[in-house]
């Protein structure tokens, strides 16, 4: 692949010096990684040189450069080894999810005749082919990186071995558990004039085997399903051994079992992944809850967009198989020399080995609810706003509790609450229906539309609605994504309106595994408008709505960036340069890509941490040279969003659920909300400084939208280890206060 051409290189700007709020100079840096991303040449630059397509990076070969990252961290071996391998699980399911709605997407673009080009400069038929590309790339990465993972385990007594050498006795103990335990669930299904090819579900393994019967001329075909799922591992585990054989070994060396007294010619694996956008028009629907279970099942049955096979599979069954599920042989069968669905290697990474994995980690209490037993009312109110950073403080003491004693304080007279994405175990679900048994008014806005949560969603709503809660679905046409809690008590002076606006959804188990930001508050004017958006969210009326604090899109938010951009450049000076900052997970919007580049133009300094999709490419004189990319990477999923804007010296810091994409700011409900208590504003100083500073998980992209890993010293410390640190001080430092505090002094008010 090529890096982008030196033709557009503009002359360049002065750069301007950075203000004393700016982190500390950047980390060292060393070049792992060849360019990613194809770039064809650009075009000539208009006018103001900020519309030509060669500015802009394509939001899917950017996101395939992010999988990329992530699957250094597999290639790594600074990474603990079990850590590695769910490195490498996660980037196959990355590709499996990339498969479904980003070329799934580009598919139904070429199929509807679409040839409009991106910003970037690319048609639909253009970007699947360079994703292609790209795509083989990555998956040639996995094989060799899992045969070597699979040589440095078997140095820890951990084998992923095939059914074929395993020793004799070790072959009876796998048959008999089979026979006894997964044999009855196999249906095996023919294929041939008499039965037609079978209906083959999304990302599920099969075996076509090649039969012939003593009596017949030429061999008949059969589907055989690998029924991996519902308490079924693909990787079954011999006895008191740490050796593990994928399950299809097992099916395809026991098909006498399923086929008695025939001749197996031949068997080979495949594996089919599916459209997943398959969304109907809202506004011609009469129930929405209808119109989401008809999009289920379409999606059951959408078109396939990828077929993954064994490499011994004879090419007159390639041919066919592409043949009966409409693809186009040479572009979209995906042959692989090695194991397929590298997503199950997560079972051999939850091997309990502490040699192996990360150092034990548990979130801590946030300071404020440490050994704090009061009502979590009571410490909001005292404190004003809590800023909560998870995982590194506990979900569970501060969310979770926060429901918990609305759903049990008498003085609280209702929740509200939207919810997107939960946890299969909820417990915020399990508070909403204490409450409403407790005689409280509960509102739950819920989003059913929330990609491939649509099931567990229509469940959710139909618990809840029985409960006698009253649940609403959002605004025809937008999809609700903020995340937000309103709770309405009864003080000692008056109503008080309590809020919880965060950056993550209400889901305990990401808790643990993605970084989020949540503000609890008292403060009145959030109170208010809380109030305003949930009249929005329930009746779906869009009367000119006053937001005092907020900034909610889709009317209010992308104005609001784009303006204080704006403003940013009209206030920079040499002596007060400006200085925006953006920690999100994609830039996509490309307005606001060229208003970042405006800013960098006229001197201001931009600091950009983008998880992954970027349009931005930084460094390029003239142009955006004052500009910065850096992609954080590591234990935990990046997943907060804050923005800051210097305005002259009046700071700005916002957090909440929007990230710069098109969709979000213009089809979705999202929020961003100001923090404005100087001490939760030093802890955001502290989390971009940290990250911006990174000699261990952060990436800088380069000119061209390629990426390289900086590299500290003796390997470095993450920015996420520093934080996990920085947390476990705190907690001491306030568990240590309060035990020494007198106890006449910690009782308040009790109202």
């Amino acid at each position: 692949m090529t890096s982008f051409p030196e033709t557009l290189r503009l002359a360049s700007a002065p750069a301007q010096p950075e203000a004393s709020s700016a982190p500390a100079a950047e980390a060292p840096r060393a070049a792992v990684q060849a360019p990613e991303e194809p770039r064809k040449a650009p075009q000539a630059l208009p006018p103001d040189g900020l519309d030509a397509p060669g500015l802009y990076l394509n939001r899917e070969l950017t996101w395939l450069a992010f999988d990329s990252r992530v699957l250094h961290e597999a290639e790594d071996p600074r990474t603990p080894l079990l850590e590695r391998v769910k490195f490498l699980a996660i980037s196959a399911s990355n590709l499996d999810e990339f498969f479904m709605k980003r070329i799934g997407g580009l598919k139904q673009q070429v199929g509807a005749g679409l040839r409009e080009r991106t910003v970037d400069g690319r048609t639909p038929e253009e970007q699947i082919q360079e994703c292609y590309e790209v795509v083989h790339a990555l998956e040639d990465r996995q094989r060799r990186l899992l045969r070597g993972l699979l040589e440095e385990l078997r140095r820890h007594d951990v084998r992923l071995t095939s059914y074929e050498k395993l020793k004799a006795s070790d072959q009876r103990q796998l048959r008999e558990y089979y026979q006894e335990n997964i044999f009855p669930l196999v249906t095996p299904q023919a294929s041939d004039p008499a039965h037609p090819f079978p209906f083959v579900s999304n990302l599920s393994l099969n075996l076509l085997v090649a039969l012939r019967e003593t009596s017949e001329e030429s061999p008949s075909l059969a589907r055989v399903k690998v029924p991996v799922g519902a308490g079924i591992p693909r990787l079954l585990r011999l006895e008191k051994s740490r050796v593990f054989v994928t399950l299809e070994s097992v099916i395809a060396h026991n098909l006498d079992l399923l086929f008695p007294d025939v001749e197996v010619e031949s068997c080979a694996l495949f594996r089919v992944t599916r459209n997943a956008n398959t969304e109907l028009d809202e506004e011609e629907a009469d129930d929405l809850l209808e119109l989401i279970e008809t999009e289920m099942r379409h999606r059951r049955f959408a078109p396939v967009v990828r077929l993954e096979i064994s490499g011994d599979m004879p090419s007159h069954q390639r041919g066919m198989l592409a043949a009966e599920l409409g693809l186009d042989e040479r572009d979209d069968v995906f042959e692989a020399d090695g194991m397929l669905a590298m997503t199950d290697l997560m079972e051999l990474a939850r091997i309990p080995d502490g040699d192996l994995h990360d150092p034990p980690f548990a979130p801590l209490d946030h300071p404020a609810f440490a050994q704090d037993d009061r009502s979590i009312f009571h410490v909001i109110r005292d404190a004003g706003s809590i800023l909560v950073h998870h995982p590194y403080q506990s979900y569970g003491t501060s969310v979770e509790r926060f429901v918990r004693d609305a759903s049990r304080d008498p003085k609280v007279r209702a929740i509200k609450i939207t919810l997107y994405r939960t946890d299969s175990g909820s417990k915020v679900i399990e508070y909403l229906i204490d409450a409403a048994r407790n005689g409280k008014q509960v509102a739950v806005v819920l989003e059913l539309k929330a990609r491939f949560e649509e099931e567990a969603n229509i469940r959710w709503a139909n618990r809840l609605e029985q409960a006698g809660i009253h649940v609403t679905y959002g605004v025809l046409g937008l999809k609700t994504h903020c995340k937000v809690i309103l709770v309405v008590r009864q003080d000692y002076n008056g109503l008080r309106r309590y809020a919880h606006i965060g950056t993550g959804n209400y889901n305990a188990e990401t808790a643990r595994l993605y970084t989020d930001l949540g503000l609890l508050s008292a403060e009145p004017a959030l109170g208010k408008d809380l109030t305003e958006l949930f009249n929005y969210l329930t009746t779906g009326f869009k009367p000119k709505r006053r937001y005092l604090k907020l900034l909610p899109s889709p009317k209010h938010l992308k104005p609001a960036l784009l303006e204080k951009i704006q403003r940013e450049i009209d206030r920079h000076t040499e002596a007060e340069p400006g200085l925006i900052q953006m920690k999100i997970n994609a830039l996509e919007d490309a307005d606001v890509t060229r208003a970042l580049y405006r800013a960098s133009r006229a001197g201001v300094k931009v600091d950009l941490i983008v998880r992954d999709t970027c349009r931005l490419r930084p460094g390029i004189p003239g142009v955006s040279e004052n500009v910065r990319v850096v992609s954080i990477v590591g234990r935990f999923l990046e997943h907060s969003r804050v923005y800051y804007f210097r305005n002259g010296g009046d700071e700005e810091y916002y957090i909440g659920s929007a990230d710069c994409m098109k969709r979000n700011l213009e089809s979705r409900v999202e929020v961003l909300v100001p923090v404005e208590a100087p001490d939760l504003r030093k802890e955001l100083r502290v989390l971009l400084d940290t990250q911006l500073a990174d000699a261990r998980c952060a990436w800088d992209m380069r000119e061209d939208g390629t990426y390289e890993q900086r590299k500290g010293p003796d390997g470095g410390t993450s920015c996420q280890q520093l934080l996990v640190e920085r947390a476990a001080k705190h907690h001491k430092q306030a568990t240590r206060l309060k035990r020494r505090r007198p106890r006449s002094a910690a009782k308040r008010n009790s109202s």
